[in-house]
């Protein structure tokens, strides 16, 4: 464990991206039937930093949760500014730490009328809630897999860098999600056959999204900047939640507006399907397997389309048209082709 701590210290701060609030509130506002009663765990959350956890406290009545657990890894690197936590007698440096804060009561303790963060930092000083010390904060700790058993959604940003093996821990624990990764996740193997399955699906926001990143992040050519107070940015355009939460995107059919030839949707060599360019492209008239972009899956319905497979031919090798390999393909079949 302590090998691997070190190595997660070393990966987490590769991985310090913090969600915007914008974003929080624009996914989560999909979600709100499947909070009500229950646990939330954001266990990659530092209440420092993590606009996660301040919806989750800000909204706690609204929501009408049960509990509230937020767990970071050794601390923030960052300097908190909003939500300052008076450790009394558990340590001289808050920040140096693992922790775990739980919250089960939000009341407006100031008394103006509205539950914010001032209310919020007082009861994590109040006994109705626990704030206490953790070995590591590593999700992969036994003590974090035991909140993760108490938990019934969790919804946080993990790191991208261990992607596969976080979200191979939700499904072992059978749990419901809502996270923020990666569209290439979409390629793993150990995340596609979840896909494939409808054991997990996209949520609402697919494409680009902007993370705020601490101080020590290093200056990049692309899709990286500093805003006038000197705070650093970073944006990726191939940014998706994941999810087993149902929404109601899920069930919008696409509407197929283009006729299938020959010409235009030429055959692999290696396997018997047509390549299909873009989504947008899909013909309404074809009853066999076609070969679409990963996108796909962002207005992938299970009741309009089945998923066959993933990249590879008959012979395992990539799918090929005269000897030439698209970009990744995910093989589907129209369960509903009009005939014309």
């Amino acid at each position: 464990m302590a090998k691997r701590s070190l190595d997660a210290a070393k990966v987490a701060k590769e991985d310090e991206f913090y969600t915007q609030m914008s974003d929080i509130e624009r996914e989560l506002q999909h979600y709100w039937q499947h909070f009500r009663g229950k646990t939330i765990l954001c266990n990659c959350d530092d209440p420092y930093e993590s606009n996660f956890f301040k919806y989750f406290a800000l909204r706690f009545n609204q929501l009408g949760l049960k509990k509230l657990i937020c767990t970071c890894y050794n601390g923030s690197p960052v300097q908190g500014d909003e939500l300052m936590i008076d450790w009394g007698d558990f340590t001289d440096e808050p920040k140096k730490i693992a922790y775990k804060v739980e919250i089960t009561d939000v009341r407006d303790m100031n008394g103006d009328g509205a539950v914010d963060l001032s209310d919020v930092q007082y009861l994590l000083q109040n006994d109705k809630n626990v704030l206490s010390i953790l070995k590591t904060g590593d999700f992969r700790d036994p003590e974090c897999i035991e909140l993760l058993k108490e938990a019934d959604i969790v919804v946080t940003n993990p790191p991208f860098s261990l992607f596969r093996e976080y979200i191979g821990q939700l499904m072992a624990y059978e749990k419901k999600f809502l996270i923020i990764g990666n569209q290439n996740a979409i390629t793993y193997k150990e995340v596609f056959h979840f896909l494939k399955d409808n054991k997990i699906w996209l949520g609402y926001k697919s494409g680009d999204m902007s993370f705020r990143v601490p101080e020590h992040f290093k200056p990049r050519a692309t899709r990286y900047w500093q805003d006038e107070t000197g705070q650093k940015w970073r944006s990726m355009g191939n940014i998706c939640w994941y999810t087993n939460l149902d929404h109601n995107k899920r069930h919008e059919f696409i509407d197929l507006v283009c006729h299938y030839s020959p010409e235009n949707y030429p055959m692999y060599d290696n396997y018997n399907g047509i390549e299909v360019n873009r989504t947008a492209n899909i013909p309404y008239d074809y009853s066999g397997t076609m070969g679409v972009p990963i996108t796909f899956l962002d207005k992938y319905n299970p009741e309009q389309f089945e998923i066959i497979k993933f990249r590879k031919g008959d012979d395992d090798k990539d799918l090929s048209i005269n000897g030439k390999t698209p970009y990744f393909r995910i093989l589907i079949r129209n369960k509903h082709p009009k005939k014309i």
